[in-house]
C-alpha cells in the first residue's frame, strides 16, 4: 500500500473517531485526536500533492500548532479576570495567523484590483454584510466575554475568518474555477463551524449535538480545503471549460 494511501485512510478513521467521541462528549479526548489528525493531514499534504503551495502549507502547519497546543493546555488557564490569560491568547492567535496565511493564499491566486473594479457592488455588498455577521456572532458572546481582552480577541478572530470567506468568494467570481469553488465552499463551512460553535459554548450550555454538528463542518472544510490544494491554478473557468468541450 502507498504511503498516501495509508495516511489517507488513517485520516479518515481519526476523523471518524473524532466525531465519535464529540458525541459522546468526551471533549478533551476529541481534542487530542483532532490534533493528531492534523498532524496526518499536514503528513498527507507533503506526501501527496506535488505542487506544494508554501502559504496553505503554512496554514495547515500553524493549524495544527494551534490544536496541538490547546489539547496540550487544555486545563491550563488563568481564573482572575484581571490577569490576561497567555494560553487563551496564544491559542487563538494561532488560529488567527493560520486563516491569515489562507487569506494570503487566496490573494496569490486572484488579482483583487481587477476584481474590485469588474465588481465593486457586489464587494460593497458582501464586505458589509460581513461586518453584521461579524457583530452579531461577537455579541452573542459578550455577556460571557467578562474581561475586555476576551472580547476583542473573539471580534478580531471573527473579523479574519469572515474576511476570509468574502474574500474567497470574490476569487470566486473572478476566477471561476473548481479550486476556487472549493476554497469558497471549505470557507463557508468554516463559518458554519464557528457559528455553530459560539452556539455550543455561549447558548446551549453543550449540547453534544451542536458539538457534533459543528465538527462535521470542520472536517468538511478540510477536505474542501486538501481538495483545492490538489488542484494546479486553472485557466479558464469552469463555464469556459464547458463551453469549449460543447
Amino acid at each position: 500500500m502507498k504511503l498516501s494511501n495509508l495516511l489517507g485512510a488513517t485520516l479518515i478513521l481519526l476523523c471518524i473517531v473524532f466525531l465519535g467521541l464529540q458525541s459522546k462528549g468526551l471533549e478533551v479526548e476529541a481534542f487530542g485526536v483532532k490534533a493528531i489528525a492534523m498532524v496526518f493531514l499536514i503528513l498527507l499534504y507533503f506526501v501527496k500533492v506535488k505542487s506544494r503551495s508554501i502559504l496553505f502549507a503554512l496554514f495547515l502547519l500553524t493549524y495544527g500548532a494551534a490544536e496541538v497546543y490547546n489539547y496540550y493546555t487544555y486545563y491550563d488557564y488563568v481564573e482572575d479576570l484581571n490577569t490576561v490569560d497567555p494560553y487563551y491568547l496564544i491559542g487563538n492567535l494561532l488560529f488567527i495567523l493560520a486563516y491569515i496565511f489562507m487569506i494570503a493564499k487566496v490573494l496569490s491566486i486572484m488579482d483583487f484590483s481587477k476584481a474590485l473594479v469588474k465588481f465593486p457592488l457586489q464587494i460593497l455588498l458582501l464586505f458589509g454584510l460581513g461586518v453584521f455577521v461579524v457583530y452579531m456572532i461577537t455579541d452573542i458572546s459578550r455577556d460571557e466575554l467578562e474581561a475586555k481582552y476576551l472580547y476583542i480577541t473573539e471580534l478580531i478572530y471573527n473579523s479574519v475568518v469572515m474576511f476570509l470567506v468574502c474574500l474567497s468568494l470574490v476569487n470566486y467570481m473572478y476566477n471561476d474555477t473548481k479550486k476556487s469553488m472549493n476554497l469558497l465552499i471549505g470557507s463557508i463551512l468554516i463559518v458554519f463551524s464557528e457559528v455553530i460553535q459560539v452556539a455550543y459554548y455561549y447558548i446551549s450550555d453543550y449540547d453534544n449535538t451542536l458539538s457534533v454538528i459543528y465538527s462535521v463542518f470542520l472536517v468538511g472544510a478540510f477536505v474542501f480545503f486538501y481538495l483545492q490544494s490538489t488542484i494546479d491554478q486553472e485557466q479558464n473557468s469552469v463555464y469556459a471549460a464547458q463551453e469549449v468541450n460543447a
